[in-house]
């Protein structure tokens, strides 16, 4: 018995071991989870990945405000977790980092790496190289050539004061000359999307230096490793052809039989499929495997199965699309985390060390801008372009890093070589943005169509001369100013039928031949603009870089330009992609450029049970401020966060935001979604309190009643008693007639300048002389196409005091005999409003809760807002008049 007792002890005892072991203890065990385990490596490694993302993250919610791309708080965030900063920490490296717990951060580093080289390798476009030939390898020869030959002159001393004898020289010379030359092309074109410059003069030639500058690195990089890694000369050699001779099979036979399965598949109209995908990820797994086999790093495999992937159909940028999150996310920073902690500031202990750090970056950067520099001013570029193209080709970032590592993996640089040059790639980029701010500034860029567009027009402001408002309104010309050239914002499916009936209403029909005796059919231009918000992803950039080849494939653009040539009228287009806090700035600037005198703007109105943020009552109508939002973290993620926003809010937002910085005319359609009777007979409602935007708003009715179809009635309102026979209280939206109207003087709108008595009276007799001139003009136009329009418009006078309820009622009564009624207003940006009454009629029609009426009312304004949610017209054009007159031609 007591063996018996001893061998079920003894049986228990194992099997209860052999469930910890297993099990591996717990939190609820008392065990310490950051302990590294070799078992169990998995926990540790969680750890390191979230506090690296968390670090890289935080770094760029900072960094993103003063415009410096990504790349910045990741080597950033290395360097401050490594022994510079944070690795002084007592225990923090070895709790955190334990050296044994590198090997297995260093192969998800690498995989990531492999991938984030394939995702460049997608980026490289060689149509970019073949547009600007010439230029962009002159640049970037030169770009290569002198830093390379000043980085093998500094790699002299500093060879001698910090390196071992035991190195070979050659070999350190070669790879200082490499990171002098290279310049980063993912970071570049993340520069060069962000400032908006991917479109101008400058921004071309340099995307296309860049991407043969990347190129020829990536070949001297391949070349270096190449001669390090071997044992002889010979061997160097025959590697290098060996590389030389693979490059050649993917580029010409694999790249084929790629672009023959994508089209089998169908890969190159839906995206990739999951067989496409799965070829592509042997293929580059393959490649990698084989370069690295050979002795080159299996980076470069990786990056040339990116160069082969066919650009047909969008397939490189959905491939892009698939990769890029985890990549950005998860493999980057732990690759530059690895880089921080090989990187020690703090062996930069002495004045030698600092002044070599000091002529190192001095001379990385003087070598860049002077060569491209001189070379661009060789190539006819003015000084200020050229010195733009030298300060953005001195660009380094991620790839620096990449030969750096190399070059310490191979024991070609020390920890302390190492460290000054992370440093120098560091300051460099951060120096990028700024100087080209600097060198560069908006109002200075050139494009390639501006010569075009002065050819066709002189945009506002250059050419033509600048007067007020009212001072326009003064000046009667001998025709109507009738405009014709406008700009269209195209931005969601939503907005396509509003912009569509917007557009078709401000253009004179083709089949109208009326022979009219003093003028012939005028000629219109649309130039629609199409805006994609830039995202942080690297396929936004690759569409940002490709614009020109995505305004052929755009699905929004080709059903407006088939709109247009079913509607015989002359469509160009341009495509941007820009930031979502610039697209409003991007829409002033284009219609700007292209001379336009009309800017017109789709807007699905919020239903009366929308919830949005629109903000409060007691805000200011400030149009294009950034909308109102309770997320305390706001002004730390950004201030226009579109978090809990719905899209009529984010439209709202977008629209204000151009009403507050066009100096062009702007109109808004309001799209109610009641399409019914668009292309048939519609009349319009004007109601015309005064003011620039209503005179804006009365000469586009007499300019949309010169087609037979339309037809208007002007309503003159002003404030005073009226007889009760005169006005019938509609059920529906009149209230009592004692109501007190609130005065609003004091309040004034951030767009117009504080009135004062003499700019009251001034707009009063604009308003009048305008009035006049319309009313009376008719007999005096016999025979022209503006005695046709006026002949179609009734005008009339109404005093009341409530004013809004009043045209609310007409509003209905023409719904009677008329199938479509549309309301044409002017926003009103006046200092007095009629907000209280704007509010009374909104609370009637169920609009003042839930954010919908502030957001309406600070889009529209109080006159629209009353109208709108009164739910009486079928559609409504708000106008906004600009900071320039139109041209009378």
């Amino acid at each position: 018995m007591p063996e018996l007792a001893d061998a079920t002890v003894h049986l228990l005892d194992h099997f209860t071991k052999r469930a910890e072991v297993q099990g591996q203890g717990g939190l609820l065990d008392g065990e310490d989870p950051t302990v590294y385990n070799t078992a169990d490596p998995l926990r540790i490694w969680i750890i390191q990945v979230g506090i690296i993302i968390m670090m890289t993250q935080l770094l760029s919610l900072g960094l993103r405000k003063i415009k410096q791309p990504r790349v910045i708080s990741e080597i950033l965030g290395g360097i401050l977790l490594g022994p510079t900063a944070l690795g002084r920490i007592p225990g923090f490296t070895n709790h955190i980092f334990p050296t044994a717990s590198i090997p297995y951060l260093t192969l998800v580093a690498n995989i990531g790496l492999c991938l984030f080289l394939f995702i460049v390798g997608l980026e490289i476009d060689a149509s970019i190289i073949r547009r600007n030939a010439r230029l962009s390898i002159v640049v970037s020869l030169a770009g290569i050539l002198i830093p390379f030959g000043i980085g093998t002159a500094i790699s002299n001393p500093l060879y001698k004061h910090f390196i071992d004898p035991s190195v070979h020289y050659p070999y350190f010379m070669l790879f200082v000359g490499v990171t002098y030359s290279i310049t980063a092309f993912p970071v570049l074109c993340r520069i060069l999307t962000e400032l908006q410059l991917l479109d101008t003069t400058v921004g071309l030639i340099v995307l296309s230096a860049g991407v043969a500058n990347d190129v020829v690195a990536w070949t001297l990089l391949a070349l270096s490793v190449a001669l390090v890694n071997a044992t002889s000369g010979l061997t160097a050699l025959w590697t290098f052809l060996v590389c030389v001779a693979f490059a050649l099979v993917l580029l010409f036979p694999v790249k084929w039989i790629m672009l023959w399965l994508a089209r089998k598949t169908g890969s190159t109209v839906n995206g990739p499929t999951m067989f496409y995908m799965t070829v592509v990820m042997i293929v580059l797994w393959a490649s990698s495997f084989f370069t690295d086999v050979v002795g080159v790093n299996a980076i470069f495999g990786a990056f040339l199965v990116g160069v082969i992937i066919p650009r047909e159909g969008g397939l490189a940028i959905a491939l892009t699309e698939k990769l890029e999150d985890v990549v950005a996310i998860l493999f980057l920073p732990l690759y530059f985390t690895l880089s921080g902690l090989k990187t020690d500031l703090g062996l930069l202990n002495n004045g030698a060390a600092w002044g070599f750090m000091f002529v190192l970056a001095t001379l990385d950067f003087t070598g860049k801008f002077t060569s491209c520099t001189l070379s661009s001013r060789l190539l006819g570029f003015s000084w200020r372009e050229s010195s733009t193209v030298g300060g953005l080709m001195s660009c380094k970032g991620l790839v620096e890093l990449i030969v750096l590592n190399v070059g310490l993996s191979a024991g070609i640089l020390n920890q302390r070589v190492f460290s000054m040059f992370v440093l120098d790639a560091l300051i460099l980029t951060f120096l990028t943005t700024p100087i080209v701010n600097l060198l560069y500034p908006p109002e200075r860029r050139t494009r390639p169509g501006d010569a075009q567009a002065t050819e066709t027009g002189t945009p506002p402001g250059e050419g033509a001369k600048v007067i007020d408002d009212d001072q326009a309104s003064l000046v009667v010309p001998d025709s109507h100013p009738s405009r014709r050239r406008f700009a269209v914002v195209l931005d969601t499916f939503d907005h396509m039928p509003g912009i569509m009936a917007l557009t078709r209403l401000a253009v004179l029909p083709a089949h109208d031949d009326s022979n009219l005796s003093s003028t012939r059919k005028p000629e219109y231009q649309i130039d629609a603009l199409r805006l994609i918000e830039l995202s942080q992803r690297t396929s936004a950039v690759m569409k940002s870089s490709v614009a020109d080849k995505l305004i052929s494939t755009d699905p929004l653009l080709s059903v407006f330009k088939m709109f247009g040539e079913e509607s015989d009228i002359p469509v160009s287009t341009s495509l941007a992609v820009v930031p979502y806090d610039e697209m409003a700035a991007s829409v002033a600037d284009h219609a700007r450029r292209k001379a336009s005198q009309l800017v017109l703007i789709p807007w699905l109105a919020p239903t009366a049970s929308s919830s949005t943020s629109g903000g409060d009552a007691a805000d200011p109508d400030t149009p294009g401020a950034k909308a109102e939002s309770s997320n305390p973290f706001d002004s730390l993620f950004g201030s226009s966060s579109k978090a809990d926003k719905s899209a009529a809010a984010l439209q709202s937002q977008f629209i204000r935001g151009v009403l507050l910085q066009s100096k062009i005319d702007v109109a808004v359609f309001v799209d109610t979604g009641d399409r019914a009777g668009t292309r048939g007979p519609q009349h319009i409602l004007c109601p015309f309190f005064g003011g620039p935007d209503d005179r804006l708003a009365l000469d586009f009715v007499v300019q949309l009643c010169a087609n037979p179809k339309i037809s208007a009635t002007v309503v003159k309102v002003t404030m005073g008693p009226v007889e009760a026979t005169e006005l019938q209280k509609p059920a529906e939206a009149i209230i009592d007639d004692g109501v007190h109207m609130t005065s609003f003087i004091g309040v004034q709108d951030s767009i117009y300048p504080h009135q004062n008595t003499e700019s009251r009276l001034q707009s009063d007799t604009a308003d009048n002389v305008l009035w006049a001139r319309y009313t009376g003009m008719e007999k005096y136009t016999n025979g022209t196409r503006l005695q046709a329009a006026l002949s179609r418009i009734t005008f009339e006078e109404l005093t009341t005091p409530v004013p809004l309820q009043a045209l609310v009622q007409r509003v209905h009564e023409f719904r009677g005999p008329h199938r479509r009624v549309l309301v044409v207003t002017g926003r009103s940006r006046r200092s007095t409003t009629r907000y209280e009454e704007a509010k009374t009629v909104a609370e009637k029609y169920g609009y003042a809760s839930g954010g919908s009426f502030e957001l309406v009312r600070k889009t529209v304004g109080d006159v629209g807002c009353a109208l709108l949610v009164s739910g009486a017209p079928n559609a409504m054009v708000v106008v906004q008049a600009g900071a320039t007159s139109v041209s009378e031609a």
